[in-house]
């Protein structure tokens, strides 16, 4: 590690997207991740739209051999709740000695705009290591990389349930229909990483339940759809 690394805490999701970025940033000396932050859903302990248990996360920490740092917040937290916590949990961190936060977001302009605001109120630096880069060429590489994901939620707008546990591979970008982006980048898919390079070993999992849940949308809100999860329960 470099003496004048950037202490920066990763948003980590559990999926491919957070997954690939955390192996981009391991090979970027510049970076030094020494946290990872995620947002759980405080009434089913799961992490928000993926849906995957809180226990499952705590063991992908583990696997990586990283702190997580974890908001929790209501179901349908508005965007004042959730802005409050975030900066809360930053600014936290930021005493600990970070100074950077890092995303796996790809092309979402108006997301990135609004991280980025959020972090100079508290001079936070953003970083971005999958942006604009091409969303098939990055499931090439999660999967040339080794890093290992299934499918566990998908939007009826864009995929069927037939989709879910889908390994994230050739064969499934293949069948990806042609108005889905491959990264899912625009909320047609969510996904759950269960090994990794830099695991220390894979986790076992086995799959659970399907469950359907609509969402009543707010007013000029894109999730208007009903979502399809699978859920993932670690295998002893």
């Amino acid at each position: 590690m470099n003496s004048d690394s950037i202490n920066t805490v990763l948003n980590w999701s559990s999926g491919k997207d957070a997954a690939l970025a955390l192996h981009l940033l391991k090979q970027n000396s510049a970076y030094n991740i020494t946290h990872l932050l995620t947002t759980i859903n405080a009434e089913h302990d799961r992490i928000f739209m993926h849906g995957i248990r809180e226990a499952l996360l705590d063991t992908q920490a583990e696997r990586i051999g990283l702190p997580i740092k974890k908001v929790k917040l209501p179901p349908s937290p508005d965007d004042t709740l959730y802005k409050n916590a975030m900066l809360t949990a930053l600014e936290a961190l930021k005493n600990e000695g970070v100074t950077a936060a890092a995303y796996g977001d790809i092309f979402l302009e108006d997301l990135k705009l609004y991280r980025e605001a959020q972090l100079a109120s508290i001079g936070i630096e953003g970083v971005f290591p999958l942006w604009k880069k091409d969303t098939r060429e990055l499931v090439q590489l999660v999967e040339h990389t080794g890093i290992e994901a299934v499918i566990v939620c998908v939007s009826e707008k864009y995929l069927g349930k037939e989709f879910l546990g889908r390994k994230i591979d050739s064969a499934f970008l293949n069948d990806l229909p042609a108005n889905v982006d491959p990264c899912g980048e625009n909320g047609e898919f969510h996904s759950f990483v269960y090994n990794a390079p830099y695991f220390s070993s894979p986790i076992p999992v086995q799959q659970g339940e399907t469950v359907y849940r609509s969402y009543a949308p707010a007013k000029e809100d894109k999730w208007d759809s009903g979502f399809y999860f699978l859920d993932i329960i670690p295998n002893p």
